[in-house]
């Protein structure tokens, strides 16, 4: 079977659904690309956020709607894209995902055999942390497509998943599921799978994913998008600041003087990462501009690595950007004319979603934005994604910089009403917050 032609759209319409969808971080990228989609999500206030936004949204729980409304979804809708809480598989959570690993994969193996829904989710309950359940939720859907009387019982032609790194091993098992034993209708996918780092994509970030992308046969072989920036490799300068604290003014004009090796790229070769000030040295939009050298000390490490935690400067990567960006403490320096250092403000919500790479002046919106900002997909890695899974030239990192025009005010009142039921409140039927 031969490949896509590069640049060469599979589909004639793309339009996608995108499961657990956040703030909006695939949606942002789909916007950039030209495709449409509908986000389904939970929380109420990553929905205010992605109506402020302009996003099409349902504020609803994933698997209801696949339960209880699946034939109530746009049928033109022909790419499945999602990706599922990680707590449990993360490194940093307590690790039931993993523990229940063989338990996901025997669900797999029930779920491609065309066991019926009431007897799976009767054994899901069983399950010592029901989360781990909802990384089946793109297979599921996946299935229900088939069975969807609304939809021709058409599969969906392009999946895209993401999750955290310790993910890999289910979409191991996803991609041969799809590629060997095929859904219960007989449709089968080609595969491709791994864990990339988004800085090698334009992310100003060291951030790691497990990612699938899937095409059903016969639309041609999928491949992982190809790198563009190198991987962040400062093993060197790690040991060198590793052990900053805010102890003596000395150790931090001693960094503060120290510049990262030029690595020119060759032609042919990837570029090299963006630093943070790469991102947030210049005005754009409300964003004014660092032009102070920084420092940013985490308590927090960056994709399960050690040697990635402690203190990075704004010639750097930002690390691992999660729901406690607002905890980071920034130094700099007091002026031009001094060597005095002192913290300095911390990350706004802009610049914590720009150092994720979502446009300035994106409208972050209701309670606990920074963990809005952490869970979301990084768009510009998801517009590669995106980019990769349907044949569409690579996303222009540009692009991304651009400031975010928020939706009008008619525009969220339209967009509520229609995910929540009125154009200014929740309704019965969005999910409860317990």
């Amino acid at each position: 079977m031969t490949s896509t032609p590069p640049h060469q759209s599979i589909l004639d319409k793309p339009s996608v659904l995108d499961l657990f969808a956040g703030p909006g971080g695939l949606d942002v990228a789909g916007h950039k690309l030209g495709v449409p989609s509908l986000g389904i999500e939970w929380d109420r206030s990553a929905c205010l956020t992605r109506y402020a936004a302009g996003l099409d949204t349902l504020h609803a729980d994933v698997s209801a709607v696949r339960r209880e409304s699946f034939e109530s979804l746009p049928p033109e809708i022909n790419v499945l894209a999602g990706g599922p809480p990680c707590q449990t598989y993360s490194v940093a959570g307590h690790g039931a995902g993993r523990k229940a690993l063989e338990e996901v994969k025997d669900f797999i193996k029930r779920l491609m055999a065309g066991c019926p829904d009431k007897e799976i989710d009767e054994e899901l309950k069983k399950l010592s942390d029901p989360r781990t359940a909802l990384v089946l939720e793109p297979l599921r859907y996946a299935i229900q497509a088939t069975r969807s009387p609304n939809r021709g019982h058409r599969p969906y032609d392009v999946i895209v998943l993401e999750q955290v790194p310790a993910v890999v091993e289910v979409w191991r098992h996803y991609a041969k599921a799809l590629r060997d034993t095929g859904l219960p209708d007989g449709t089968t996918y080609e595969v491709d799978f791994g864990v990339l780092a988004t800085e090698t994509y334009g992310v100003p970030q060291t951030r790691s994913r497990a990612v699938l992308i899937a095409r059903r046969k016969g639309l041609g072989e999928p491949t992982l998008p190809e790198k563009t920036h190198r991987a962040y490799e400062a093993r060197e300068w790690n040991r060198r600041s590793s052990g900053i604290s805010a102890r003596t003014q000395a150790t931090f004009d001693e960094v503060f003087a120290q510049e990262l090796p030029s690595q020119p790229s060759k032609d042919g070769e990837p570029e090299h990462w963006l630093s943070m000030r790469d991102v947030l040295a210049e005005r754009v939009g409300t964003h004014p501009g660092r032009k102070r050298p920084f420092l940013v000390r985490s308590n927090y490490g960056s994709s399960g690595n050690p040697g990635r935690r402690g203190v990075r400067t704004d010639q750097q990567p930002a690390a691992t950007v999660t729901g406690r960006i607002s905890r980071f403490v920034v130094f700099e320096h007091l002026d031009d004319h001094t060597d005095v250092v002192c913290e300095g403000p911390r990350f706004s919500m802009n610049e914590a979603g720009m150092l994720q790479s979502f446009p300035p002046d994106y409208p972050w919106s209701g309670t606990a934005q920074a963990q809005q900002v952490g869970n979301a997909v990084p768009p510009l890695f998801g517009a590669h994604l995106l980019s990769a899974a349907l044949g569409l030239p690579a996303p222009r990192p540009e692009a991304m910089r651009e400031p975010w025009v928020p939706a009008t005010e008619e525009r969220r009142a339209k967009l509520r009403s229609h995910g929540c039921g009125t154009a200014d409140d929740c309704t019965a039927r969005c999910p409860r917050p317990e």
